[in-house]
């Protein structure tokens, strides 16, 4: 997933993560798993690059850090090697969209991410809506592939 890194030429990858609770911790440097998991002992850490429909959720290793660059998930213990449901993917990216434009992600970078925008499965068709302000302007809408958050 594209985490604004490339929204400015000005702004520093970071990796983040998104917490149980929906919180973004980030770290603008490589972090062990384990280190996270000291701080969250009843979690499990996931890429969200490697999280896919109906495909079991795998742990990082401990030993393996976290790149500045990557969107990851927290998750509990029990969604361990579980498939992940269409609606817990959707959930997940509505987490993350949240809780990245709490951080002012979308405000700093310039990011697309807009807060009331829906999330919509991919093939969904948007309807477009008219402004206010003058006739033919079509409003800007996100649309979040569940498998990645745009940038």
């Amino acid at each position: 997933m594209g985490i604004c890194s490339s929204c400015e030429s000005t702004h520093v990858a970071t990796v983040k993560l998104i917490l149980q609770d929906g919180r973004l911790q980030e770290f603008s440097y490589p972090v062990k798993v384990s280190y996270v998991l000291q701080k969250n002992p009843t979690c499990f850490i996931c890429n969200s690059d490697e999280m896919e429909f109906d495909n079991v959720v795998l742990a990082i290793n401990e030993n393996q850090e976290l790149q500045p660059g990557n969107l990851y998930f927290a998750l509990p213990m029990n969604r361990l090697k579980q498939p992940l449901q269409t609606e817990e993917m959707a959930a997940l990216a509505v987490k993350a969209s949240s809780a990245l434009m709490k951080s002012g992600c979308g405000e700093k970078c310039g990011c697309h991410l807009n807060s009331r925008s829906p999330v919509m499965f991919s093939g969904e068709k948007s309807p477009s809506r008219s402004s206010s302000g003058g006739e033919g302007r079509r409003r800007r809408r996100t649309v979040a592939m569940l498998n990645s958050i745009p940038e």
